[in-house]
């Protein structure tokens, strides 16, 4: 987001004052580092939180969590079979993650990482190369004819075409995320600038919709890439 829109994010002033500055003045550590360090240290610490007394009635975070765990897996279980079990610890790593990501910028002084196209193209191109792994390591060699199309002499067709629309699967997660989360944002700053709490405060709930939706297409893709990795080619 224009950093005229957002006056202060509290992660990168605490930063200055540490000193951590160049020479113009402005913080050593982008924005998008920060906030996704502060993200990833949080849910660590709820991680902790939630299994250090684990018990078999859960209660508080762990009962959040295995909730939220437990939901996620069993859509992951119904729509990939048994072989979405091997990809599910990172397919809800992501969601989490990007949710928490994403609701970060609704905080005053916070900012969204996933509003910065790098943080979004970088899990777009793990994405990327972690389902083509999974292709090659399920099918061997035999991966290259999901490129090939169903009939053989259509391979000389469809190879290009198929290379060319797995190559823009990173590129389409990557920008539909960061436009999404950088046009909240700069429409969150916008209303707080002409009328601060009165056009907030209703907006924060679409919002709030809006960074799940975000956050569960980003998981959805992802794990329909995956499926399509582990299926036989036709």
């Amino acid at each position: 987001m224009a950093e005229g829109l957002h006056p202060i994010f509290l992660l990168e002033e605490a930063v200055k004052m540490i000193g951590l500055v160049d020479a113009h003045g402005h913080s050593l550590i982008p924005n998008n580092v920060l906030y996704s360090w502060a993200v990833m240290g949080l849910l660590i610490f709820f991680g902790w939180l939630a299994t250090k007394n684990i018990s078999m009635v859960p209660r508080g975070v762990q009962n959040f969590f295995e909730f939220l765990i437990g939901s996620l897996e069993d859509f992951v279980v119904t729509n990939m079979g048994e072989d979405g079990r091997k990809v599910f610890p990172v397919l809800a790593t992501l969601f989490i993650y990007i949710f928490c990501c994403n609701v970060s910028g609704l905080i005053p002084g916070g900012d969204s990482p996933t509003a910065n196209i790098n943080t979004n193209a970088s899990m777009a191109v793990f994405v990327f190369l972690y389902y083509n792994y999974w292709g090659i390591r399920r099918h061997g060699i035999k991966y290259i004819k999901h490129f090939m199309g169903p009939y053989w002499w259509l391979a000389p067709i469809m190879f290009p075409i198929e290379i060319v629309s797995h190559l823009a699967r990173p590129l389409s997660l990557t920008l539909r995320l960061f436009g999404n989360i950088m046009g909240e944002d700069i429409v969150l700053a916008l209303l707080f600038i002409l009328a601060p709490v009165v056009s907030t405060l209703p907006m924060y709930f679409l919002f709030l919709l809006a960074d799940f939706i975000q956050a569960f297409v980003f998981f959805m893709l992802s794990m329909l890439y995956l499926k399509g990795a582990f299926e036989e080619a036709h």
